[in-house]
């Protein structure tokens, strides 16, 4: 019997802990708040940099994506022409 409220008062007590702990935590709206009052110039110039670096491919591969995509319309309406 003393076992058992052991084990009950240790789960009680684990739980409440992983409560406090958890109620600490701050949300990613606080998280954003906070790095953006506590960013510096260096910090959003190299996360602009990052996003450029990223961006730069994409813009390209778009590119060749619609040229792909015309050449493809070009050869569909040959195959027709030919077929007809």
């Amino acid at each position: 019997m003393k076992k058992s409220r052991y084990s009950f008062s240790f789960v009680v007590g684990l739980l409440a802990m992983v409560g406090l702990f958890g109620c600490n935590q701050e949300t990613p709206a606080e998280k954003a708040k906070a790095a953006a009052a506590s960013g510096s110039a260096a910090t959003q110039a190299a996360g602009q940099a990052a996003v450029d670096s990223i961006k730069t491919p994409m813009d390209q591969a778009r590119q060749t994506e619609s040229v792909l995509e015309r050449s493809a319309e070009q050869r569909a309406a040959e195959a027709k022409k030919l077929t007809e």
